[in-house]
């Protein structure tokens, strides 16, 4: 995992790579055209759609309007299983706590809308060294550590 890299004060990327400099459009106009290459899924969006373009994705901004409002977790994971290698960012009502469960999707950047305190967002991605299920990430589940 790349280290903690904020580049303004609410954008946190664990990637090396440069982040995408362009406004991403709609799944519907991404669709509709061949240029674009950054995109934002919104919760009502079906992700599969972009599977037969993840080629040409550099950014992948998957909404969260409420805190509560899950689908963005599904969208990333579906992504991440298809093959996306892109960025993959959480916009939007993203907490400290929701994070860690963010990154085992396939988040690997996000841009909240209110910054949040380096501190609290490392204590929660250390909280918990081992996992119980499989997920996008590739942290092995402590099932399978023990029957090694």
């Amino acid at each position: 995992m790349a280290d903690f890299v904020s580049d303004t004060d609410t954008l946190i990327r664990y990637r090396e790579d440069e982040p995408v400099d362009h406004a991403a459009v709609t799944v519907d106009s991404f669709l509709d055209q061949s240029n674009a290459s950054a995109v934002r899924v919104e919760p009502g969006d079906d992700a599969r759609e972009l599977i037969p373009h993840l080629e040409r994705l550099a950014l992948v901004e998957v909404n969260f309007p409420a805190f509560g409002d899950g689908r963005g977790y599904s969208s990333a994971r579906l992504l991440r299983e298809a093959g996306y290698e892109g960025e993959l960012r959480a916009v939007g009502d993203v907490l400290v706590d929701q994070v860690a469960y963010m990154r085992r999707c396939g988040f690997d950047a996000f841009e909240p809308d209110a910054a949040l305190n380096e501190a609290d967002l490392e204590t929660a991605l250390s909280r918990w060294p081992e996992v119980y299920q499989p997920a996008a990430d590739s942290r092995t589940p402590i099932w399978a550590k023990r029957h090694a």
